[in-house]
């Protein structure tokens, strides 16, 4: 399974939002190790402008001990691996993930095989109105900006707060369905109008 994965992702282009948290970092520098004929990662990088993109690429990513083991991988490479990274300043609160050069939105548009959504905001005792953009409305926002994307084949979701409850142990991956809980019991939702 994880050879069909690395074969998967072998020349294609990859919208990483949430780029400098803590699971997207993660995600970017594995992909970079296993599959380094990835076509090209556009790291969507809270930011107003381009440069405050790259600043934080460096600082909150490539320069971090994480990179280490692709550093010593790819050595006298890993300029020309680097270079498959894309930052891209936005915001996924805003309509078109807040990418306001048309250029760049049509390049991604026409370019994207993939979308890894691991924006969010993690503050417990966060506004309510910046969690609500955040959190949901920039889930949406990244569903609309895939269906543009001509050659998408997937969209992936990340969410991490709170999805094992109160589990231990080994937790296998599942596909829940709709009102299925962790025990595995369901929800049932009476109307009482």
């Amino acid at each position: 399974m994880e050879l069909d994965i690395v074969r998967f992702l072998e020349n294609k282009t990859i919208l990483v939002t949430g780029a400098t948290g803590f699971l997207a970092k993660v995600f970017v520098e594995k992909i970079l190790r296993i599959q380094p004929n990835v076509k090209k990662m556009f790291l969507h990088i809270r930011a107003t402008d381009k440069q405050s993109a790259i600043r934080r690429l460096h600082e909150e990513l490539l320069q971090k001990k994480l990179f280490d083991v692709l550093r010593e991988k790819w050595a006298e490479n890993f300029n020309s691996i680097v270079e498959k990274l894309s930052p891209i300043p936005g915001d996924v609160s805003c309509e078109n993930l807040g990418v306001h050069n048309f250029d760049l939105r049509s390049e991604m548009w026409k370019e994207i095989d993939i979308i890894v959504n691991s924006a969010a905001t993690t503050k417990f005792d966060e506004r309510y109105d910046i969690a609500l953009a955040v959190n949901a409305f920039g889930a949406k926002h990244v569903a609309e900006f895939a269906v543009r994307c001509a050659n998408i084949k997937m969209l992936l979701h990340i969410s991490t707060a709170y999805v094992f409850g109160n589990m231990t142990g080994i937790i296998q991956e599942k596909t829940f369905h709709m009102g299925e809980m962790l025990n595995g019991s369901g929800v049932s939702v009476h109307n009482t109008s």
